[in-house]
């Protein structure tokens, strides 16, 4: 299948989709209310991230059905459609975090036997081969993923466009070293992405949810090891593409932690978030992560895919300047 053919159709696909899951929203009373740390100030429809499950489910199994995608692949990605359903359980009544996770970690663990042998972590100077060291590293990495993105969906735009960046990227990236169904898998979560920022640009008219933003982060963790697998990527690719995310979500993490907070729970001390409120715009801080995405962290990544050796040094380029950053706009402060 042609693939701007097939940018173009779930786009429009899940544009559509995303407009009824809002309706949907709406009559079923699935909203998120604003409460006092809440980055919005009305009640808005929630849930709006499963247009992409839907179009990445269906596609999973039509380019599996054809021959084009690894059966073993295919029932990976249930370890993703299995945290969207854990997800889409919160969105409508509330999952606590000691249920959660441990969900969580079943479904990377499902999702992990069935990708077989991770690929070995190359520092440059040294490998890790150790499968006993790397599955654990990659359960953890799995889970921290899942819940990465729904730490950093609390503004308008920024998960949807996070994860426009990052499949879009490997997509580009994988191009001709993914079998084709990875490369429509890349394809369709990059267009639905995208189909549904149409409704959650500021102002948002729906969010994406846990359903969404869960989903999105484990789609991102097993992407990741099956281009490394195939060896279009690295691991410090991926880190690259991410660092924006990763840098806000563990420096916030970690100083809640140290100052004794109750760090599992909801809160509004990121930077992004602080950069929402002293700029008083969703949007533009949506923007200039997108800019910073673009111009700094893609050369990088591409660096990194070019000189794989080099990665664990590009990746401390691109992370350092970010991390100040962070710090700067108070990262886990009030």
């Amino acid at each position: 299948m042609n693939t701007l053919f097939l940018l173009a159709v779930s786009f429009l696909i899940s544009t559509m989709l995303t407009g009824l899951l809002r309706i949907a929203a709406h009559h079923t009373r699935v909203l998120d209310k604003p409460v006092a740390r809440s980055s919005h100030s009305k009640p808005t429809p929630i849930g709006g991230g499963l247009s992409v499950v839907i179009l990445v489910f269906a596609a999973a199994a039509y380019s599996c059905y054809a021959g084009q995608l690894d059966e073993r692949v295919f029932l990976s990605l249930f370890g993703a459609f299995a945290v969207a359903s854990i997800g889409l359980i919160d969105d409508v009544r509330n999952v606590h975090a000691i249920f959660r996770i441990p969900l969580h970690f079943g479904a990377a663990l499902w999702s992990l036997f069935w990708l077989g042998e991770i690929p070995a972590l190359d520092f440059g100077f040294f490998k890790i081969f150790d499968q006993t060291i790397l599955v654990p590293l990659a359960l953890l990495a799995l889970v921290w993923l899942t819940n990465l993105f729904n730490f950093m969906d609390g503004i308008d735009g920024l998960a949807g466009a996070e994860l426009i960046y990052v499949t879009g990227f490997s997509l580009v990236a994988g191009i001709n070293g993914l079998d084709m169904g990875g490369s429509m898998l890349l394809a369709v979560a990059c267009a639905s992405a995208s189909g549904f920022l149409i409704w959650n640009w500021q102002p948002a008219r729906i969010f994406m949810g846990d359903v969404g933003s869960g989903f999105a982060g484990f789609f991102v963790g097993l992407m990741a090891l099956i281009t490394v697998q195939a060896g279009v990527m690295t691991y410090w690719t991926w880190l690259i593409l991410l660092a924006i995310f990763a840098i806000d979500a563990t420096l916030t993490l970690c100083r809640r932690f140290l100052s004794g907070e109750r760090w599992f729970e909801g809160h509004n001390t990121h930077a992004y978030q602080h950069a929402s409120r002293k700029f008083q715009s969703h949007s533009k801080v949506t923007i200039v992560t997108i800019l910073i995405n673009v111009c700094w962290l893609t050369p990088l990544a591409i660096a990194s895919v070019l000189y794989p050796s080099l990665g664990g040094f590009f990746s401390l380029i691109a992370l350092a300047p970010l991390a100040m950053l962070a710090l700067d706009f108070g990262a886990g402060r009030h």
